[in-house]
This record gives C-alpha cells, sequence and structure tokens, in this order.
C-alpha cells in the first residue's frame, strides 16, 4: 500500500507517518525538507512545496496513491488545489479539520459527528468548515473521494499543552509551576477538555487509511478521558510535586486583554470538549486511547526537560501573567475599600 502525506512532521503527522512506516506502508512525504529529523527511517521524502501546484504536478506525475493526506491545509483554496492535483490519482483523499469547527458555544456538552459546525469567534476554524464544504461537495457532485479527520487537542513529547501562552509556546507555563509563581486559568477551571496524546491518534487515523467505509465520512479522534482545566494543571505541576498556585480569570476579561485569545479561548478552550467516540469506534473497532493526560504530559516534559533547546523561554509573556494577575487583585482590594 503506497500514501503520500503533505507535510508529515507535525505534532499529529509525526506520529503517524512512524506508525504508518510500522505497518509497512510505503510512505511518501512531500514537503519543504525543513525538518529531516522528524522523518521516520524508511519513508521518502519529495522534496517540494505544496503551495507550487505546477510544481508539485510534476514530481508526482508518475505516481498513483491508495491514500493522499494533506496535513498543512488551511483555506478552501488549498483543498481546491488538491482536488485538482489528486483526482484520478488516489482511491483515498483525507484532509485534517478540526474539532474547533464545532458548534460554539455548544447546545449540548457531548459532541459528536452530528453537532452543528460553526464558530463565529475563530476565523481558523471558519476556513476548516468550508474547507470541507468544497471536498463534500466533490465527492457528492463527482465522486472525489474524501474522509474528513477532525482531530481536538492532540500533543506529543515535544509540547506541554496549557489553555493558552505566548509567542515562544507552552513551555514559560511550565516554568511558572515549577518556579512556584501563580499561573493564569480561563473562568473558573472547571469546564471539562479532552487531550489526546499523538501516538492514540496515530491508531486510529491508520485504521481509516484504505478503509471504504470511512469514504465520504467526517470524523474525530479523540481520547475518552475528559479532565477539568484545574485538573490538567495540577498533573503538570505533580511532574514537579508541586502545588500548583491557579488564578482564575473570566474568559472574557483575558480576551478584553488579549484580543488575540478570542479564537483559541472563546472560539475554542472557554467551552466544554467532551466527544462521542462511538463512530471512529465503529469504523476502526480495535480502536482505544491508552495513554492517560498524567502519563503523557510526564513524558512530555521529561523529554523537554532532556533537550534545552525544546525550553524555550518568554519574559514578554510571563509579564503578562504577573501585569494581569495585580490588576486583577488590585481591583479587588479598590472594590472592597469601596464597599
Amino acid at each position: 500500500m503506497k500514501a503520500l502525506f503533505i507535510g508529515g512532521t507535525g505534532t499529529i503527522s509525526s506520529a503517524v507517518s512512524k506508525l504508518v512506516v510500522e505497518k509497512g506502508w510505503d510512505l511518501y512525504l512531500l514537503n519543504r525538507g525543513n525538518r529531516l529529523d522528524q522523518v521516520p527511517e524508511g519513508a521518502t521524502v519529495i522534496k517540494g512545496d505544496i503551495q507550487n501546484e505546477k510544481a508539485v504536478a510534476e514530481l508526482i506525475k508518475d505516481f498513483h496513491f491508495d491514500v493522499v493526506v494533506d496535513f498543512i491545509a488551511f483555506k478552501p483554496e488549498h483543498v481546491e488545489r488538491d482536488i485538482r492535483l489528486f483526482t484520478n490519482k488516489t482511491k483515498q483523499f483525507i484532509f485534517i479539520s478540526s474539532a474547533s469547527a464545532y458548534q460554539k458555544p455548544l447546545s449540548y456538552y457531548r459532541t459528536s459527528e452530528s453537532t452543528p459546525l460553526r464558530n463565529p469567534y475563530w476565523e481558523y476554524s471558519r476556513d476548516k468548515i468550508a474547507c470541507e464544504e468544497v471536498l463534500m461537495a466533490e465527492y457528492r457532485n463527482n465522486q472525489f473521494p474524501v474522509t474528513i479527520v477532525r482531530p481536538s487537542h492532540t500533543y506529543g513529547e515535544q509540547k506541554v499543552p496549557v489553555a493558552f501562552y505566548g509567542k515562544n509556546g507552552s513551555w514559560q507555563v511550565v516554568e511558572r509551576i515549577r518556579q512556584g509563581k501563580p499561573v493564569i486559568i480561563h473562568g473558573d477551571g472547571t469546564s471539562l477538555w479532552t487531550l489526546t496524546h499523538n501516538t492514540d491518534f496515530a491508531k486510529a487515523f491508520v485504521g481509516l487509511m484504505a478503509n471504504q467505509g470511512a469514504i465520504g465520512e467526517a470524523v474525530h479522534i479523540t481520547s475518552d478521558e475528559a479532565l477539568t482545566w484545574n485538573k490538567i494543571y495540577d498533573c503538570i505541576g505533580s511532574v514537579f510535586d508541586m502545588e500548583v498556585k491557579k488564578i482564575h480569570v473570566a474568559t472574557d476579561f483575558l480576551v478584553g486583554c488579549r484580543p488575540d485569545l478570542e479564537g483559541p479561548l472563546l472560539g475554542d478552550k472557554a467551552g466544554c470538549a467532551v466527544f462521542d467516540n462511538s463512530k471512529i469506534k465503529r469504523l476502526v473497532p480495535d480502536f482505544i486511547a491508552t495513554k492517560r493526560f498524567d502519563e503523557g504530559v510526564r513524558e512530555a516534559i521529561e523529554h523537554i526537560l532532556a533537550y534545552p533547546e525544546l525550553q524555550k523561554t518568554d519574559e514578554e509573556f510571563d509579564r503578562f501573567c504577573d501585569k494581569l494577575i495585580n490588576v486583577q487583585q488590585a481591583g479587588l482590594n479598590m472594590f472592597k475599600e469601596l464597599f
């Protein structure tokens, strides 16, 4: 079986690439060759930029694939290009969408594939919805063999998942916990959130590849473990035997202070993310997510501690947290003095 991955070296795609090779697939990765250290042994890199459609068409002119997966398509024009490139060149095309495309705010806490797609807060999610619509129209009208996969918050060994962070990634949040400094959690920290390890995601994803029952279908892949944000941060703290000092800040206030958080918070992490996974389990009967978050986050932190280059500090984010915490406390003190 022959597969082409566009991308293939990110958090999700690297785990899938590794498992696909282990399963004996003939795997090709189309990318610019900037992260060759993430390419699994046995995979073949086709060096090219997917944005250069003419050049890619030339690179793949003699290929035909059982499965093509685009991990880096974000806008309708990206999938329109993919349709042109891969019509009659693959038996299945898998598009990576996002669970953030589901209705926000939710009308029911538990999300299934029948939950409406609507996100007024995040352009990223609206673009993913538009991509899905283009692909499903092509499936209905021209039998383009699409499968849509909607990941939720998926993580691996190179990044610790947190609610929000600054320009340099999530490590500064971990550092604040390790140093005994308070960390900000949106809302009251009791909304439920699902985190999925990339190795678990890969098991279900590979089960969808060359799966004729998945053609024309949309499916999400997540763990069944839903934790509160308070518990998620406690799991991080437990790695260092530290009690996490939590400061709860209203989501609206956070977004008012940092408007760039509207999408990632109001459009995603502020609500509950609890998933009905019966569909993926029907399509891939042996799938079960086995990596608990407390285990996965410990492995991630231990890996990052072993590689200093992954410990990206962020003084600007640190100052933002301190200022916001001080402003909230000052406002509370002022209220108490007035009343």
